[in-house]
């Protein structure tokens, strides 16, 4: 069973979704990032530490 050679069209398009995944990722990465910033109130090491932020 041959199978037909892939379209130039379907590269270029491969190539800008694998673009767009890499900056859609990032953009998850960016605000998954600020929000633990803000429920953190800013002390990432504490809260990883388990202190709590009342103390």
């Amino acid at each position: 069973m041959n199978f037909r050679p892939e379209h130039e069209l379907h590269t270029r398009r491969f190539s800008r979704n694998i673009g767009l995944g890499l900056v859609l990722a990032a953009f998850v990465a960016l605000i998954f990032g600020l929000t633990v910033v803000k429920i953190t109130e800013g002390d990432v090491a504490r809260a990883i530490a388990g202190a709590s932020s009342n103390e």
